[in-house]
């Protein structure tokens, strides 16, 4: 096919057999100077746009041309496109890959299907995809073909058969917020009664490579129950089912259930005595001034806690209000310290530590309150937090903090230096763990190599160790996950007014302090750019 212009003294012509479009220079005719761009319009005009233009080529043309030289060079070839095909690491997947063509042979559905003949795939093939990544001209990791993936096995798991149980895990979410819930009466259940069942790990469903070749699912792991479960046993007649041995308080722990004993009394007066009790204890009225309750399980008071001391290894519920002596001319010494979470109608001049978080219903006037998660002061009462010190990990919220009269309220926020040394201590503890397991593998490993030279007893007790190592490491790991995240989660802490905040309240956040001056509708004090600063809260906080 020959081509001439009236402008460049140039024709040209295709090679069929070299796909290159050849440009020759005329010389019996004269022609303005050409340069490159007009070398390309000259090449678009005459409907050849679409092959690959040879830049070098049209170095050597231009000189000639210009010359007024007789030559003949290739200023452009045909390019086909080029078709891919990749599997997946796996082998489930083939991906097309299409370098689209430049004025040569387009990618077609048939050679697609070639190419994965070639590969050995015929099975599982979208050619609704082909057809679309053809139609495009080009692809990059296109799906052209599945096979069968495999669906690994569901780990092994605890269910709960009660309808209702304490749960003594930290319950603090994702993004730092904790269930409000009201922690109720004491649940209580009796000897024989079902707990918990252990459901196996399931094998999972193999898969199929395009290639034809079985995939293994991976099977799901084994959950183990605690090595120990007080208050508990195993149903002789199902070795997965937990059972209550005795009467008493359900509450959920790593690895289980636990039935903590319930002792029940009228009140704590001087009439009763101190009481000291290795479970729950439930006080149906008040506990005077000057009584002490320990229980190493939870607290529930039905009526006031005046100037009392009340120590649980679990949480403690005042559904009255608690009193305490700050600030008394008094000679009792009382506090209020739980292991998990403290909820009650209002508290006034006490002193609460919570190892989970502090709930008041109504007013905390004139306290000390120390929570490692959250202080929140007003469900569906005033909520009102006036004077005296509070210190939270995460964050201290009320609808009213401060007093219009410019009671002065300490609130310190952030990171407890305790958290920072669990931390420390349970990754030493893990080590110690693991290097345990470690010891108790390579005997198994042995015993497995060299059937007959240990005893089965003593083989027997390796795997008992392994079993109840590794389900200690599986716990740690998940502690030692939720307090890292714990102390992310303390950089974003915050004070927060829901109504009001008042002149005299004082946040603290580390060696940073900020000072409320007059009063602001809802808002938060927490760490911006500059520092501690005053900021909007969000409906969740709000």
């Amino acid at each position: 096919m020959d081509q001439e212009n009236t402008g460049p003294a140039l024709q040209l012509h295709f090679d069929e057999a070299s796909k290159k479009l050849l440009a020759t220079v005329i010389t019996d005719r004269e022609a303005p100077p050409l340069d490159e761009p007009g070398l390309r319009e000259f090449l678009a005009a005459q409907g050849w746009s679409a092959l690959r233009y040879l830049p070098n080529m049209a170095i050597g043309l231009l000189a000639s041309h210009n010359a007024g030289v007789a030559c003949t060079l290739p200023i452009a070839e045909a390019i086909d496109a080029v078709i891919g095909i990749e599997l997946s690491p796996d082998g489930v997947e083939a991906w097309l890959n299409i370098v689209p063509s430049e004025g040569g042979a387009a990618a077609t559905a048939d050679a697609v299907l070639a190419l994965l003949a070639d590969n050995g795939i015929g099975e599982g093939i979208d050619m609704a995809a082909i057809a679309a990544a053809v139609a495009a001209g080009s692809a990059s990791h296109v799906v052209i073909a599945r096979g069968v993936p495999p669906v690994n096995g569901a780990d092994g798991r605890l269910e709960s058969l009660l309808p209702e149980v304490r749960d003594r895990r930290p319950q603090v979410d994702a993004s730092g917020h904790t269930d409000y819930r009201d922690l109720g009466d004491i649940f209580v259940v009796h000897s024989g009664d079902w707990l918990m069942l252990r459901h196996p790990p399931t094998d999972g469903t193999p898969g199929r490579s395009l290639l034809g070749e079985t995939i293994p699912a991976t099977p799901g792991k084994t959950v183990m129950y605690a090595s120990s479960l007080p208050g508990t046993a195993f149903d002789p007649a199902n070795p997965d089912l937990l059972v209550a041995a005795i009467n008493g308080q359900p509450v959920v722990v790593a690895g289980g259930m636990m039935v903590e004993p319930v002792y029940r009394v009228a009140t704590v007066s001087t009439a009763t005595g101190n009481v000291d009790f290795d479970g729950s204890v439930v006080v149906a009225g008040d506990v005077c001034t000057g009584m002490t309750v320990r229980a190493s399980g939870d607290i529930e008071v039905g009526g006031v806690v005046d100037m009392g001391t009340l120590e649980a290894g679990g949480s403690i519920v005042v559904k009255g209000g608690a009193m305490g002596s700050l600030g008394r001319k008094t000679s009792e010494e009382c506090h209020i310290r739980s292991g998990g979470s403290f909820h009650s109608a209002y508290a006034q001049q006490a002193r609460i530590e919570a190892g989970d978080s502090i709930f008041i219903d109504d007013t905390a006037m004139q306290c000390e309150l120390t929570a490692i998660n959250h202080i929140n002061v007003g469900g569906k009462r005033r909520g009102h937090i006036i004077g005296g010190h509070l210190q939270a990990t995460l964050s201290i919220t009320g609808k009213v903090v401060g007093s219009p009269n410019r009671v002065l309220t300490h609130c310190a926020i952030g990171v407890n230096p305790l958290l920072h040394k669990q931390l420390l201590q349970m990754n030493k503890v893990r080590d110690e763990r693991e290097t345990q397991l470690l010891e108790v593998a390579k005997l198994l490993d042995f015993a497995g190599k060299n059937p007959g030279r240990l005893r089965p007893d003593m083989i027997a007790k390796a795997r008992a160790t392994a079993a109840q190592l590794s389900a200690q490491i599986a716990e740690m790991r998940e502690e030692q996950d939720a307090l890292t995240h714990k102390i992310e989660l303390s950089q974003q802490s915050r004070v927060v007014a829901k109504e009001l905040l008042c002149e005299g309240v004082e946040v603290h956040l580390g060696n940073q302090c900020y000072k409320v001056v007059g009063e602001h509708g809802a808002c938060a004090v927490g760490m911006g750019g500059n520092g501690l600063e005053l900021m909007a809260i969000d409906d969740k906080e709000g």
